[in-house]
């Protein structure tokens, strides 16, 4: 750091504090409008992105796998909105060399401080700026607490011989790697110059090659104006396979084969969601199979969605994701909740177009068995927070401040906002709702949204036009479900449960059924005869104190405990902890030493953790497999197994 001297330290210092203040002023209430301007206060930045802001910034990065860190530059181009002599910046981890202002090369160094670190929000940057101040350059290097970051050894990848490095910067990630203004309250554009090993190739949220290049040197330009967050990284021994004619598929290259089969819809999806909801807006659409440790199924970065190998199941019944990852270039991307309060308006958003998109490609009957499994989630999580006094926490709008806002991460904003527009839909009828939601992206594209907005606008567009009573209110700021949530059945489900039922009373369900007269002889029972969210279904509806014995059967005809489809599979390994069954702990051990995402480990570990038992083996387990996964799975984890390494 370079330092003041004492007078000109006490007055920037008194001017950082004042600024500091200002940025956690935030009560959660009335959130000023900030289409075009940027007042919105948000808790989880110490920005003063209301007197300056960036407009663009240009990364240069030099990614070192030997000491495990990046070397880089930020320069931020700003926009000055007011009066001020300091920028400040998020920062979480990053080790700051030294600040310039000036364009490259002609750069004079300026005095900066690094504020209080709190534990959620990481630091504040301040820099002395002057009133011409135009470029800022943030001289830096990543730390071992990158949290962002997620460096791996050959041997957790597929080919086993290259390192590998991405990024997950959602929530507020972002700051632990780039010295940024971490708020999604801005969008910015961004380009970057990223120089990498030789034998590696890189791939960012932006334009991107598709062949290695002989240098190690990339060039990388994101035109479209995006919140933070949404700037993503990979490094690793990559191949890309085209699938149409805007779209493709990276992985390494033990993999590509399979991934391409997997993702062979990817087109029909785009061609689907566009009639829709218009035009695909960001150029090209390609998805990226990250190494297992990846913490989350998928992860919208616009141009390239990163995805979890746990999607590769080898018959296409996880494809849900990538159209829900797909559906976000339109929810979340194009159209951004303006803080993490607002987290809903991404994800409610986007279950509800995912849900479309797959009626669309593969009929209703499909569909609403992937909404139904969810809405049990959603059933099964609201009962855990009324159960733990947290019914504020399923409000849709959300009051996060001085919490991180991974908390709002849960199947309220996805599940619960889906629904809220399915009712919408229904009361207000699909034709007459899709037409509002033309409108509503056409509107807000590249913009940022609070919900207090886009209740205004769904008022003034659809509800008020056509006199349609909604309870609006109740589903926003109310806990638990309205009881005019729109409801799905499911006459294969309901199938399936009654098997459950059946064979949780003691029938043989494998028997061949009779032949009834008239009718076609029914097939006798066999995994390949539902689908796995049918099987879902059916894990579900078994009771908890079913024995082993009976469940050591179920494995035999069914082998449940050995499927690929890592949703069957974790439903099966926590009824089999419930239940007692210790069979399944060889392969929930290989399960949990290869799998990082956090959708699967979180209800696994939960279930170990709740007997002293289950929990021994668990932390015996979680000791061996914590260097695997990510730090958003290793912070939650060690959290509910009150770990310490």
């Amino acid at each position: 750091m370079k330092h003041l001297n004492a007078v000109l330290y006490i007055t920037f210092f008194t001017l950082f504090l004042v600024s500091c203040d200002e940025s956690n002023s935030n009560d959660n209430e009335k959130q000023p409008v900030i289409s075009g301007n940027v007042d919105l206060i948000d808790a989880h930045s110490y920005s003063n992105i209301h007197q300056i802001r960036t407009k663009h910034v240009h990364l240069e990065l030099d990614v070192n796998f030997e000491n495990k860190t990046i070397y880089g530059v930020a320069r931020h181009e700003m926009i000055r909105l007011k009066d001020t002599d300091t920028a400040i910046f998020d920062i979480n981890g990053p080790e700051i060399q030294k600040v310039t202002l000036g364009k490259k090369g002609h750069e004079k160094e300026t005095d900066f401080i690094i504020g209080t670190n709190k534990k959620i929000l990481g630091q504040p940057l301040s820099v002395k700026i002057d009133k011409n101040t135009k470029y800022i350059n943030i001289y830096y290097k990543t730390t071992e607490n990158a949290a962002a970051l997620d460096w791996l050894e050959p041997s957790l990848t597929a080919g086993k011989e290259h390192p590998y490095l991405y990024t997950q910067g959602q929530a507020i990630l972002t700051r632990t790697w780039i010295p940024s203004q971490c708020t999604p309250a801005i969008r910015i554009t961004y380009s970057a110059d990223v120089k990498v090993p030789s034998d590696l190739m890189a791939v960012m949220s932006a334009t991107n090659p598709t062949k290695k290049s002989e240098d190690g040197k990339y060039h990388f330009e994101m035109d479209k104006p995006i919140p933070a967050y949404l700037i993503a990284l990979a490094v690793g021994n990559l191949e890309y396979k085209k699938l149409g004619d805007h779209c493709g598929v990276y992985s390494e290259p033990e993999m590509i084969k399979d991934v391409a089969w997997e993702f062979t819809d990817l087109q029909k999806m785009i061609t689907a969601a566009e009639n829709l909801y218009g035009k695909y807006q960001w150029g090209q659409y390609d998805v990226i199979v990250l190494p297992y440790s990846f913490p989350f199924g998928g992860m919208e970065n616009p141009r390239l969605t990163f995805a979890n190998p746990t999607l590769i199941a080898g018959d296409r019944s996880a494809v849900s994701v990538i159209a829900h990852e797909l559906a976000h270039s339109w929810s979340g991307n194009l159209v951004t909740n303006a803080s993490w309060d607002d987290f809903w308006l991404n994800e409610g958003f986007t279950v509800y177009f995912e849900n479309r998109i797959m009626e669309e490609l593969y009929g209703k009957e499909k569909a609403d068995m992937l909404a139904l499994i969810e809405f049990q989630e959603l059933q099964n999580e609201i009962e855990i927070f009324k159960k733990d006094g947290q019914e504020e926490d399923t409000h849709l709008k959300l009051g996060l401040k001085g919490r991180n806002p991974d908390d709002g991460m849960t199947s309220i904003a996805y599940v619960k906002g889906a629904f809220f527009l399915k009712t919408l839909e229904r009361d207000c009828g699909r034709r007459r709702f899709d037409e509002f939601l033309n409108s509503y992206f056409k509107d807000h594209a590249f913009s940022t949204l609070t919900t207090e907005q886009f209740k205004a606008y769904l008022n003034k567009k659809l509800l008020e036009p056509n006199n349609i009573k909604f309870n609006v209110d109740e589903w926003l700021y109310k806990p638990g479900l309205p009881k005019n949530c729109y409801a799905i059945t499911s006459p294969r489900f309901e199938k399936v449960q009654q098997i459950a039922r059946d064979f949780a009373a003691g029938k043989d369900i494998f028997k061949q059924p009779k032949k009834k007269k008239g009718k076609k002889r029914e097939p006798a029972l066999t995994r390949d005869l539902y689908t796995p969210q049918e099987w879902q279904a059916f894990i579900r509806q078994l009771p908890k104190t079913i024995s082993p014995e009976r469940l050591a059967l179920l494995d035999e005809k069914l082998k449940f405990k050995s499927w690929g489809n890592a949703e069957v599979a974790t439903e099966w390994y926590v009824l089999g902890i419930k239940a007692g069954y210790k069979d399944i702990r060889p392969n929930m051990e290989k399960f949990l030493m290869k799998i990082g995402r956090r959708k699967f480990l979180l209800p696994i570990y939960t279930a170990l953790s709740e007997t002293p038992d289950d929990k021994k083996w668990a932390m015996n387990v979680y000791d061996k497999a914590r260097n695997n996964y990510h730090p958003v799975s290793v912070m939650t984890v060690d959290e509910l197994l009150e770990y310490r390494p």
